[in-house]
């Protein structure tokens, strides 16, 4: 800045102070633009890709987590990080202690987000394409015994509303393999009892999936006796409501899968998906094929579903090893 000369308080602006200016005003308005780019990624993946909101969370996170790094360590926004910056924040993650699977998942959301913007014409290349993070060791899901299961399922006493209820909710589960989130979201027309199946939504599809008897009747003992005693409003259209009829919530559901572990002393950790874990590989066990078993599930992809058959080759050989007498 310079004096004006003449006495004047006012400082005439050198080119340099300018252009200053002028870059931080850009600096300022592609901050603004990110902010836009990723809240528009966010709306891209729950309408296009129907990515559950998991997904939709932990990717944002994942690329305003990367925005941070490149701001801190480089100095630029996201239209300038190279594959060198991708590497080097898997790198910084990994040195923060971060396990392979964040790493991993990082790697997959910049790699979309960066698709995303190149569709719109935001950037010119991927700079996470060819990019692959550390190799992590696989790891297969519990799966509960056929007794574990019989022993869990019992747990459920049918003496009030909440027994029946949870009764229910425990049977159609283990029943359909179907997701935490799938079950709390289903509603009471979802169900076709005479016919004895579900109609499942998730992920912009829909799929039909057969109850066994046992199932059934729990389902049909608490749609007509004990439903109508919890729903708050007639025109409640949830399956499964809490205990002040309002749909159950995926909180809820996880305290009540926490209790019955504990009250039949399963030592294993039981989850919402180790009830669908144990669906799929049972099946397996006896004989169903593959392509059935991904229909149920509704994996995309059959590789999602051949997890099992190593699931089930494991336990074989742990079987193996402990009964044959020369092994």
């Amino acid at each position: 800045m310079k004096d004006a000369g003449n006495g004047s308080p006012f400082l005439i602006p050198t080119v340099s102070h300018s252009l200053h200016i002028k870059q931080r005003e850009k600096e300022r308005g592609a901050a603004v633009l990110t902010e836009h780019n990723i809240a528009h990624f966010g709306t891209y993946l729950t309408e296009e890709r129907c990515a559950s909101r998991n997904t939709v969370v932990s990717y944002l996170r994942d690329i305003t987590q990367f925005s941070e790094y490149l701001q801190s360590f480089h100095g630029c926004g996201l239209r300038a990080a190279t594959a060198e910056m991708v590497q080097g924040c898997m790198n910084w993650m990994q040195g923060r202690g971060k396990s392979a699977a964040s790493i991993t998942r990082f790697l997959a959301a910049v790699k979309s987000f960066y698709t995303y913007l190149l569709s719109a014409g935001e950037v010119a290349e991927n700079p996470a394409k060819g990019l692959s993070a550390t190799r992590m060791e696989r790891k297969y899901p519990e799966i509960l015994t056929s007794r574990e299961v019989e022993l869990f399922l019992e747990q459920p006493q049918c003496v009030d509303a909440k027994g029946f209820r949870d009764h229910a909710m425990l049977e159609l589960l283990y029943a359909t393999g179907i997701r935490v989130s799938e079950l709390i979201s289903m509603d009471l027309n979802d169900l076709n009892l005479p016919a004895g199946f579900i109609r499942c939504r998730s992920k912009g599809k829909e799929r039909i999936i057969p109850l066994y008897r046992t199932a059934v009747k729990a389902l049909q003992d608490y749609v007509r006796s004990i439903r109508p005693q919890l729903i708050a409003d007639g025109g409640e259209e949830a399956l499964f409501v809490n205990m002040s009829g309002e749909r159950m919530s995926r909180q809820g559901f996880w305290k009540i899968i926490k209790h019955y572990q504990e009250t039949a002393g399963i030592e294993k950790d039981i989850t919402p998906h180790t009830l669908r874990h144990s669906f799929a590989a049972h099946l397996l066990e006896n004989g169903a094929d593959l392509r059935s078993i991904q229909e149920m599930l509704g994996h995309a992809d059959i590789s999602s579903t051949q997890i099992y058959t190593h699931v089930v080759r494991n336990q074989l050989k742990d079987v193996y090893q402990k009964a044959h007498p020369r092994a």
